[in-house]
This record gives structure tokens, sequence and C-alpha cells, in this order.
């Protein structure tokens, strides 16, 4: 699991752009590039060669759900 901190620092190597923890902590989430990074063993694994691409229907049950 990443921290709030430590979350707020980390943006996608891609776009640039804030990430979102996946609904089940297992991810990283950018919606801007439709990627999502690995977390192993604590450690976000922010390459692009790691990432795995999310379909547009699929990127709402990656995230978690608000309220």
């Amino acid at each position: 699991m990443v921290d709030v901190k430590t979350l707020e620092m980390l943006v996608c190597p891609l776009t640039k752009t804030r990430l979102t923890l996946s609904a089940d902590g297992t991810e990283l989430i950018s919606v801007a590039a439709h990627l999502a990074f690995p977390i192993r063993d604590g450690v976000p694994m922010l390459s692009l060669d790691e990432a795995r691409e999310i379909e547009q229907g699929d990127m709402g049950r990656n995230l978690p759900r608000l309220g």
C-alpha cells in the first residue's frame, strides 16, 4: 500500500498527471493515459514497460468508490 503523502508526490511518467490508487490498492491508475502501474512490496513500478493498458469501459471498475 502507498501512503497518502507519497501518492500526492507521484505522477504518471507519460502524462505527468496525478495517479489514483486502485480500488484494491494493488495499482496506481493514470486516468489520463489509461494505464495501471503495479505496486510490488509497497513500491510503485512507474515504468511504462510495467504498466498495463486499461480500456475506457474498465476504468470505473479500477477506481475506488467515493462516499
